[in-house]
């Protein structure tokens, strides 16, 4: 027997319980399937339980260097890995739990639980459930790709939500992979007290960013005591147990490093393989995101692809802009594309690093006339009162409009004070608005309206 629907939604993540409320709420009959847990990567293995984990290395750190401010703390600073982790899940729990509360008491919503497989165009399949629909939204979520390195096979590693179960403290763990989740991880276990190695496979940290901004995250990260080996190649993995040892080159120079665990690191892949796309006709690339246009329409009529499956852009933040675009194109009759949207992002290792739009190398190869301005986090008053002024602040403007190209923050609460020019970009305003603006003193934000009066020539 098939169940019709209006509409079928799988995927919790970001974008796929809020545009349930939407269709709900305009009369649609939705069912929205979830085969594990509800509130996807972000709540489960992504942003909730690492930033949760990040502030308690924080507090670490913090306590380390108490003797800075005055303060006196009697003995070493030890962590409890199962407190730190027991903080982790409760806080993960109530979210999930949230989630999957809302989703079951939505009005005109009916939630299954399992594994969803499209057998038509506008068909799905969940166990014994068949369902149909003239709609269907994907928002299946990704997972961590596992990097093709010899033995890692055959070795006992973790991914980025394997390390999530960690209740201990790994003697030396291993990072492959140099980027945000490598780099987070990294420095968060090293501030609980292990030993930590980042190994890149590219020539330097953060592949997309500036090579000023890299060097100045090496730097930072180095100080802390991390090792990071990079341009590496011809890698490969022995041992077992926690006596694991990788080897390769680093710069061309032989290498090898012996450590208690393994992370990997490299990258993500779309849970698309076992959706049945090929049987509904749906477009792939060559990786396995869902092709889709402007406004997030597959090639299929009526199916949409939401959040990290479609490679778009793998943040939370994209995903409920997804989100977004979608609902208000199909029920306020918007005509929104995500080309219009203006990318952003944070890089959460302390200090974080916020970024808006282009980075002065894209600038440069596009050989575009540009402004730039650059302050080191030491001119920052506020940053010097909290004792945190490693970093820096980099903008770049379009002389001819005014407007912001892009922006590099390096810096205490630069996760924060980003947002100022994301709006000040989104609103299509000169960056004058900002220069002109009376900020709060002492903020670390108010450093931004002096920075816009030191802009020269991009030489």
């Amino acid at each position: 027997m098939v169940t019709t629907f209006d509409a079928i939604v799988i995927g919790t993540g970001q974008s796929g319980p809020s545009l349930a409320e939407r269709l709900t709420a305009a009369g649609k009959k939705v069912a929205v399937i979830e085969r594990k847990r509800f509130g996807g990567t972000c709540v489960n293995n992504g942003c909730i339980p690492t930033k949760t984990m990040v502030a308690s290395a924080y507090a670490a750190h913090a306590a380390r260097r108490a003797a800075e401010y005055g303060v006196a703390i009697g003995g070493a600073v030890t962590v409890d890995m199962k407190k730190v982790k027991a903080r982790k899940d409760a806080i993960v729990q109530k979210s999930t739990r949230g989630v999957e509360q809302w989703l079951k008491g939505m009005a005109n919503a009916t939630v299954i639980e399992g594994h969803a497989r499209l057998t038509g165009p506008h068909a799905v399949v969940v166990g014994n459930h068949a369902l149909e629909a003239p709609a269907i939204f994907l928002n299946v979520g990704a997972r961590a790709e596992t990097p093709k390195i010899p033995g890692l096979d055959r070795v006992p590693y973790l991914n980025n939500s394997s390390i999530m179960e960690v209740d201990y403290l790994p003697e030396h763990l291993i990072v492959l992979g140099g980027s945000y989740i490598g780099l987070e991880f990294g420095q968060m276990f090293r501030r609980f007290g292990a030993r930590v190695t980042v190994v890149n496979r590219g020539p330097r940290l953060l592949a997309r960013e500036d090579d000023d901004v890299a060097e100045a995250v090496r730097a930072i990260l180095t100080e802390e005591g991390i090792e990071i080996l990079t341009d590496t190649a011809d890698l490969k993995v022995e041992g077992s147990g926690t006596d694991l040892r990788l080897s390769g080159s680093a710069g061309g120079r032989p290498f090898a490093v012996s450590g208690s665990h393994i992370l990997a690191a490299t990258g993500r892949r779309p849970n698309t393989d076992d959706l049945g796309l090929d049987t509904a006709g749906i477009a792939t690339d060559k990786r396995g995101f869902v092709a889709t246009d402007e406004g997030l329409m597959t090639n299929v009529p009526g199916v949409c692809a939401l959040g990290d499956c479609n490679g778009r852009a793998a943040f939370t933040h994209t995903s409920y802009n997804d989100f977004q675009i979608v609902a208000e194109n199909l029920l306020d009759g918007a005509r929104r594309r995500v080309s219009e949207r203006i990318l952003a992002y944070a890089v959460f290792i302390d200090p974080p690093l916020g970024r808006v739009g282009m980075t002065e190398r894209e600038v440069r190869a596009r050989g575009r006339p540009a402004l730039i301005a650059t302050m080191p986090m030491t001119d920052s008053g506020r940053a010097r009162e909290k004792g945190e002024t490693k970093g820096f602040m980099k903008i770049l403007v379009d002389p001819a409009s005014e407007r912001f190209l892009g922006a590099a923050l390096l810096g205490v609460g630069c996760d924060e004070v980003v947002h100022t020019l994301i709006d000040v970009m989104t609103a299509d305003a000169p960056y004058t608005v900002v220069k002109r603006a009376v900020h709060i003193h002492p903020t670390v934000s108010e450093a931004l309206p002096w920075l816009m009066g030191t802009l020269k020539q991009l030489p």
